[in-house]
């Protein structure tokens, strides 16, 4: 690749690769997200030959973990050298100490229409090549995918959210946790997600699902298993269900997600 991150840019280039990496196997990852069929009722007739029942097939047609992390790192690349250098280079204080970033040049959640306006460079080799992987709609041509701005502005955000977050108190358990507790990424970005969400604690207590000094739990986990442990269940499932790691991993949906991401690499530029 002929575009090279300026090595003062790269902790907010890593930041953005991972983030935009979680948006894409987001969508790319569906086989994982996909309802199960509800199971069909036996035949009360008998078979009219001998040959068993065919199992269903469950094998995975996911995209090759390599091709994606070379294609998430093309297009963060690209999309990162895009922004402005304000964005290239933000960082909590920076943030603060400027308030018309929030209030007038960045306000979030970023619109599209921002999101096409921040992004006025970008190669459109970009949006050609998030349309030919199906991740957005191809120019000109309707469709019920984003367009390019669409997907990217919650991108934008959240890498906005994320690099100006304020820095997080002391956290003795991250020192425990040796990568993503579901992928077992040892280099990527980790972020704490409560095993009982904040937004049940109420409820968890007062009907007697946990004990008040079990609300503070936390598994550490990349953004890509984050986001999917979300998907996978609601706020009241997770904390009557999978309120610790063993039992998300349980989880056949989680267990395989895990091994398929974690074999998402990317390569050394």
């Amino acid at each position: 690749m002929s575009e090279v991150i300026p090595e003062e840019y790269n902790t907010n280039y890593e930041q953005f690769r991972d983030i935009l990496s979680s948006f894409l196997i987001e969508r790319i990852a569906t086989p994982f997200t996909k309802p199960k069929p509800k199971p069909k009722r036996r035949s009360k007739k008998k078979p009219t030959n001998s040959s068993p029942p065919t199992s269903p097939d469950t094998t995975d047609t996911d995209p090759s973990a390599d091709d994606l992390a070379d294609f998430t790192s093309y297009i963060a690349t690209a999309t990162f050298l895009a922004l402005p250098p304000d964005l290239q280079s933000l960082t909590y204080h920076a943030w603060i100490d400027n308030p018309h970033f929030a209030s007038t040049l960045y306000p979030l959640p970023l619109t599209a229409e921002r999101t096409t306006t921040l992004l006025h460079t970008l190669d459109p080799s970009i949006p050609d090549s998030l349309a030919t992987y199906g991740i957005t709609a191809p120019p000109s041509t309707p469709s019920n995918l984003p367009s390019p701005a669409q997907f990217l502005a919650p991108v934008l955000s959240a890498y906005i959210s994320t690099t100006t977050a304020a820095p997080p108190p002391p956290a003795s358990t991250k020192a425990d946790a040796a990568g993503c507790e579901i992928c077992g990424r040892d280099w990527i970005n980790l972020s704490y997600h409560h095993l009982i969400p904040r937004m049940v604690h109420d409820k968890v207590v007062k009907r007697g699902w946990h004990r008040a000094d079990q609300l503070q739990n936390v598994a550490w986990l990349c953004g890509a298993c984050h986001r999917f442990v979300h998907r996978f269940a609601g706020h009241e499932v997770l904390a009557r269900e999978y309120y610790t790691v063993e039992r998300l991993l349980e989880a056949e949906e989680v267990r395989r997600f895990g091994e398929w991401v974690g074999r998402v690499r990317w390569k050394a530029r």
